[in-house]
């Protein structure tokens, strides 16, 4: 039972590693014996993270700069081997009304949110390939499912983020590399700082789900776990919500 949710001696790859979910994702990866590339634009934050435990690098990058995911995945490949495990977890969210979006925005979020997941996966599935067995973890959100006040161009990708994991599974699951999303609900980090510095907001968001309250970090823990592990070795495709049943209401 242990080693079907074992993530000991993989390589993984998650980028938006300075903070927030990627970061908690990354480390608990590196704290159960994986061995963790965290990318990031901001170098000094991802440092002090791979600072913090063994089988930890930083790899500072940015990841709207399409043209150079080629490059930034062979450095990634250089520090510890092709990664087995690829979380993209880099997200913005402008919250701004429809019509304060501009063009430079929407496709920045885009950039951002869609297509480095697709594009960088893209580069690293032929080594998991080779090996018979990858995992890819996508970022969905509560706006893959339902709308928010000022989510358009936020909403928009992670509508696509479900459809995209999909089309993964589609493409490469046959070659032993399951792609699939999860979902986080609420969860205090930078990205929602807005939400939380609000305390009617954040009431009202904990008490739409069915658990009475938001998200911790940990609680996105298990989950992922069990989509990079053996465990899911014949769950692909899928999107799981873990937010407390918000989406259940």
């Amino acid at each position: 039972m242990e080693t079907m949710f074992s993530v000991e001696g993989r390589v993984a790859c998650v980028t938006g590693a300075s903070s927030g979910i990627g970061q908690a994702m990354a480390s608990a990866l590196a704290d159960r014996g994986a061995r963790v590339v965290g990318v990031a634009r901001r170098a000094e934050a991802l440092e002090e993270w791979a600072a913090g435990g063994a089988g930890r690098a930083a790899l500072a990058g940015d990841v709207s700069d399409l043209g150079a995911l080629p490059d930034l995945a062979s450095r990634v490949a250089e520090i510890f081997g092709p990664p087995d495990i690829l979380i993209p977890a880099a997200g913005i969210n402008p919250r701004q009304p429809a019509a304060a979006v501009s063009i430079a925005e929407w496709q920045a979020t885009v950039d951002i949110n869609l297509s480095h997941p697709f594009f960088l996966a893209r580069e690293m599935v032929p080594a998991m390939a080779a090996k018979g067995w990858g995992r890819v973890i996508n970022i969905a959100s509560l706006q893959t499912f339902r709308a928010f006040q000022n989510g358009n161009v936020y909403g928009a990708t992670k509508g696509g983020i479900a459809q995209l994991t999909r089309a993964m599974a589609e493409a490469w699951s046959g070659d032993g590399i399951m792609c699939n999303a999860i979902a986080p609900g609420f969860f205090h980090t930078a990205l929602s700082g807005p939400v939380f510095e609000n305390d009617a907001l954040r009431d009202h968001h904990a008490a739409m789900t069915c658990v009475g309250r938001n998200g911790v970090l940990e609680d996105l823990i298990g989950p992922m776990l069990f989509l990079a592990a053996p465990a899911s070795d014949y769950v692909t495709g899928q999107v799981l919500s873990v937010d407390g049943g918000y989406t259940a209401k």
